[in-house]
């Protein structure tokens, strides 16, 4: 089995860079298709669109079904079905943005619990950073003041929480798979278990959508259709790809805390593309993330290292 790397080379950094900026400005692509779409219908679609057409000249990864079935119920029916409905029953994209990574707290208590991996000095110190700037903006929403838009919700509130779970569950999906020493494309393995979860999307939406709504998805705009290809084709298999082959380089809470980025693309997307305007609350927030990834990546140059 190969030991994960503890330095992430050049173009590992590139990669997670990538990762950020589109995650980050998924959220907006979301909030369009929810014009037109049922949060369950955007998932339906949103894997539809990442299955199709690489399924038919990808082969599936040589792996038991359960590791697909896992990962795609996790990632897809989990993460995006909980963040999916948060966004429709009341969260701004950028709020949104910043309450998924709280997976990086799931992911590492996770990580001890399952994987046996201690948090090093960095990370404890970005961990301390970004729960400060989780703070922050949690008073922003405490306090609903004049300079927040959109309706948060606290079911939106708990429903993104739970997306971030999931999400974390899937990264431990990635690790317990990359223990076992077998070998699969990351593409593939997205693209394949992207077809886990839309079955389940298509059966939630039947049973819980309302009968009206059932068919709004077929009076859908350009610009709705178009973001759900942006969802399917880059927000999953790309961004994802990138992500799992991090994962499987590297450990889990290494890799975790680049996700501390998305919140500021997500809230500057959210400005510049939706009005939504940002309070001092969300700014010191915003400050804070930054300082916790840049404790993270620079952190180990110049925190006392512990043995063992």
């Amino acid at each position: 089995m190969r030991t994960p790397r503890s330095t992430l080379s050049g173009r590992d950094l590139l990669a997670a860079l990538a990762v950020v900026v589109i995650w980050g400005s998924n959220f907006i692509a979301m909030k369009f298709v929810l014009h037109d779409f049922t949060a369950f219908q955007m998932g339906a679609a949103r894997y539809v669109a990442a299955v199709l057409p690489l399924v038919f000249f990808m082969r599936r990864p040589a792996l038991p079904w359960p590791w697909l079935l896992a990962y795609g119920l996790f990632q897809g029916l989990g993460q995006f079905g909980f963040l999916f409905s948060a966004l429709a029953v009341g969260m701004t994209a950028g709020l949104a943005s910043v309450l998924m990574q709280t997976q990086v707290f799931f992911t590492a208590i996770l990580s001890y619990a399952l994987l046996g991996e201690k948090p090093g000095p960095a990370l404890r110190v970005g961990l301390v950073l970004a729960a400060l700037a989780i703070v922050c903006f949690a008073m922003n929403f405490i306090a609903s003041d004049a300079h927040s838009t959109g309706v948060v919700t606290v079911w939106g509130f708990v429903l993104s929480l739970c997306g971030a779970s999931m999400w974390a569950a899937s990264n431990m999906v990635v690790r317990k798979l990359q223990a076992t020493g077998l070998r699969y494309d990351a593409t593939a393995f997205l693209v394949w278990s992207s077809l886990v979860p839309i079955l389940p999307f298509v059966l939630l939406s039947w049973l819980l959508d309302a009968p009206a709504t059932r068919w709004r998805w077929l009076q859908a705009g350009p610009a709705a259709w178009a973001s759900v290809a942006f969802l399917g084709w880059v927000a999953t298999i790309a961004a994802y790809s990138l992500w799992t082959g991090l994962l499987k380089r590297h450990r889990a809470n290494r890799v975790a805390p680049f996700s501390l980025g998305v919140p500021v693309v997500g809230i500057s997307a959210g400005m510049l593309l939706l009005g939504e305007q940002v309070s001092p609350w969300q700014w010191a927030g915003i400050a804070l993330v930054g300082a916790a990834l840049l404790c993270v990546l620079l952190g180990e140059r110049f925190l006392p290292q512990e043995r063992g």
